[in-house]
């Protein structure tokens, strides 16, 4: 994790489970409306996200580590898609300042749930971290959720003043932190727009 720079923002994302999630909405939504619907645009996603997070228009630092099944070259169902060719080490710039991408494969010492688990941990004992959204595997929701219950119970001076997001697909059990549905942004990334599916 020493390859992490912590920002004022930090962005947290199981990329194979968005990948996955990415595909379900491809595959239903172009049956639903009735046309090919193009890989998700990965920048417009993250500015979604941001936004989700609380993230404003300005000039803003975020930090986005993308953690992967280390015998995964590339997502199927986003652009840029290549981890170490498009986007490790990568950057852009847009209305919400700057986002720097760092992924991260999971080896196998370790099992993804926990990688996630350490670095949120982790990034919220950063002074410098005022926001931090994670979308993590539903089924890693209850570690996500353990983890940052333990801290608020064991530690709460480390979350005070930091906002924390954790985007999910569907309502689940509450905590000391934010809640946004995941498919609102993947959606918007994937050019899928409300007023196709009121048509239907």
């Amino acid at each position: 994790m020493n390859n992490i720079v912590w920002t004022e923002n930090v962005v947290l994302v199981d990329a194979d489970y968005a990948d996955s999630v990415a595909f379900n909405l491809i595959v239903n939504f172009e049956r639903i409306i009735g046309r090919r619907i193009p890989p998700a645009d990965m920048a417009r996603w993250l500015d979604c996200l941001a936004l989700d997070g609380g993230v404003r228009e300005g000039e803003h630092d975020t930090s986005v580590v993308l953690f992967h099944d280390k015998g995964r070259q590339a997502l199927q169902n986003f652009v840029p898609a290549h981890y170490e060719k498009e986007l490790n080490g990568k950057a852009f710039k847009d209305h919400l300042g700057e986002f720097s991408l760092t992924a991260l494969p999971v080896e196998q010492l370790t099992t993804k749930s926990d990688f996630i688990v350490e670095t949120l941990q982790l990034a919220c004992t950063q002074k410098e971290v005022k926001r931090v959204m994670v979308v993590a595997d539903e089924r890693h929701y209850s570690a996500v959720h353990d983890t940052l219950r333990r801290i608020d119970n064991d530690s709460p001076e480390l979350l005070d003043g930091k906002r924390i997001t954790v985007f999910t697909m569907e309502p689940r059990e509450g905590g000391c932190f934010r809640q946004e549905i995941l498919g609102y942004s993947l959606m918007a990334a994937l050019g899928i727009k409300s007023e196709e599916i009121r048509e239907q």
